[in-house]
């Protein structure tokens, strides 16, 4: 199922982010992609947020990847310096796809080919201008 959403703000994003968290369980991947500044991580802000996250969520750029505790544990990878599986393996974080616990959203996603058939929700993030962005979301199982 594809939905394509016009943002007009930041904060519409965060909502979406909000809007998605309700349709998490344990064990799910999301993929996130779109160029630098898009608002990928405006997303996960929206989806910790839908999970009663109540601390500051960050992108996890210079460490690879965050732990939050709400509703479900958000596991947060950045894959921004990441180019395969067998680098996520390399660092043990290849156990997060998918994770036991929790849910894992992945930033920079079309950086790792085996994302796609990993994933259980892509969502994907375009420029249309300065605020406004096209947001299309692909459930996939």
């Amino acid at each position: 199922m594809n939905k394509v959403i016009i943002t007009h703000s930041s904060e519409e994003t965060e909502k979406i982010g909000i809007e998605l968290a309700l349709s998490l369980r344990d064990g799910m991947v999301v993929s996130l992609v779109g160029e630098v500044g898009t608002g990928k991580t405006t997303l996960v802000k929206g989806i910790g947020k839908g999970l009663l996250i109540n601390c500051e969520i960050t992108s996890p750029s210079y460490l690879l990847a965050k732990e939050y505790y709400g509703q479900l544990v958000l596991h947060h990878l950045d894959a921004y310096r990441i180019y395969s599986m067998t680098e996520l393996r390399e660092v043990g974080l290849d156990e997060l796809l998918p994770p036991a616990e929790g849910v894992t959203v992945v930033e920079w996603a079309d950086h790792i080919a085996e994302m796609d058939e990993l994933s259980d929700i892509s969502v994907t993030i375009t420029y249309l201008d300065f605020e406004n962005r096209k947001v299309t979301i692909n459930t996939k199982k």
